[in-house]
């Protein structure tokens, strides 16, 4: 993280927040409004970090969580649309072995949580809304462009 600007530093520290604080996620990530990963954290395979390769990552991994989520944020988006219901603040899947969140973040940008299936739902939203509570207004497009560059230069 050495050479990222404060804002950077700042939102890294959010993620690794998010991560250390709730139990049972498997994987979380930020995803720009055009679908690009941002910021990542797969709990107990590495630390938060700048997202790497989607190809060589593990599946199930943040980046096969970015696709997801990007994907199920374009649809519910669409469907909200079709059906008036104005803008999506948050989305959830319940799985057999596990659930799935997503939230929106002020600039378009959202948080995806894949978590196992025993967390505890209310405390997982509870602070996914804290971290888009605090990152909303530090991720500007220069931060997301700074954000786009860190990931590009670990490749």
């Amino acid at each position: 993280m050495n050479g990222l600007s404060s804002e950077a530093r700042n939102l890294h520290w959010l993620l690794t927040d998010l991560v250390e604080e709730v139990p049972g996620l498997r994987s979380v990530a930020v995803v720009s409004s055009d679908g690009l990963l941002l910021l990542s954290s797969d709990p107990g395979r590495h630390d938060a970090a700048p997202a790497t390769d989607p190809g060589t990552g593990p599946k199930g991994s943040s980046a096969d969580l970015a696709a997801i989520v990007a994907g199920l944020g374009s649809l519910t988006i669409g469907a909200a649309k079709l059906m008036d219901g104005g803008g999506i603040k948050q989305t959830m899947v319940a799985m057999d072995e596990g659930s799935l969140f997503v939230m929106s973040i002020s600039d378009g940008s959202l948080l995806g949580v894949h978590a196992s299936a025993d967390s505890d739902m209310g405390v997982i939203a509870y602070h996914m809304a804290l971290f888009v509570g605090r990152a909303g207004h530090v991720l500007t497009p220069e931060l997301r462009s700074e954000l786009r560059q860190s990931m590009e230069a670990t490749r």
